[in-house]
């Protein structure tokens, strides 16, 4: 059965219990790596999850909490010995400095390298990121500091829908976006109006996309408690929320419980 791992779930200041924020989809067949930072090769490991096994990764936009890791996987996957192609997707601002980044480490000097293949994707709503065996994934832009993509994935076996909103301020496009989602995975930041949502931005959010579970993520730990940011949410929403947590696991399917949902 698929599911969503949540590998981290800060904003951009992780603290000891808290990774930043980034997400792996696991089905029966593919594996997806959204975003890439912190130690992705253990944080993989301690979830059951192989990294040679990764086949694609999406990158959401270009901030040190978001890909800062990627130069990081990239040598110790090459080496520990990895020969699988990898496939990476993402906006074109976003993927044109990674692979800057990347020749900053003169990547192409490392021998025997395994093949990557870069996708920029155009930004405009509702582009076809990838299809495989187990999820059909589409991306459209959303309101940041600088270009971004939230994601909506569609697991092929049931038909379950996931959204994923990535770094935004409220904005149309995330509604859009999470119309009629069995899941919707919101940042909750703050209030911040160029940049990021709260916890009840992301349930009006949530509620007037028709969601049927909301899920908070990218919210603040350094020095803070969280808890209070389901109560925030689920009074514009109305449904059930709960706080993504680091290693948690969530069924994407109708017929499994989430966990923690209130």
């Amino acid at each position: 059965m698929s599911k969503l791992i949540i590998l981290g779930s800060a904003s951009a200041v992780p603290d000891d219990a808290h990774e930043n924020s980034h997400l792996v989809l696991k089905g029966d067949n593919d594996i997806v790596l959204i975003d890439c930072n912190g130690r992705p090769l253990v944080n993989l490991k301690q979830v059951g999850i192989n990294f040679k096994t990764v086949s694609d990764m999406i990158l959401t936009h270009f901030h040190p909490d978001h890909v800062g890791a990627v130069p990081q996987f990239m040598m110790a996957s090459w080496l520990a010995g990895r020969s699988m192609p990898l496939r990476i997707y993402g906006l074109h601002h976003c993927l044109q400095r990674v692979e800057d980044l990347m020749m900053a480490f003169h990547w192409d000097e490392w021998p025997g390298f395994f093949p990557v293949a870069f996708h920029h994707l155009p930004e405009r709503e509702g582009v076809r990121v990838l299809d495989n065996t187990d999820f059909s994934i589409s991306a459209s832009p959303v309101r940041h500091y600088v270009p971004t993509i939230g994601l909506r994935v569609t697991v092929n076996a049931n038909g379950f829908v996931f959204a994923y909103s990535s770094d935004t301020v409220p904005c149309p496009e995330t509604v859009r976006l999470a119309k009629g989602a069995d899941l919707l995975i919101h940042e909750a930041t703050g209030d911040e109006p160029l940049g990021h949502s709260s916890a009840a931005q992301a349930g009006a959010i949530a509620r007037e996309a028709g969601a049927k579970r909301l899920g908070l993520i990218h919210y603040n730990v350094w020095g803070t408690e969280s808890t209070h940011l389901i109560e925030e949410a689920k009074h514009p929403f109305g449904g059930p929320v709960f706080l993504c947590e680091d290693f948690m696991e969530i069924p994407l399917s109708n017929t499994e419980e989430f966990p923690g949902a209130t």
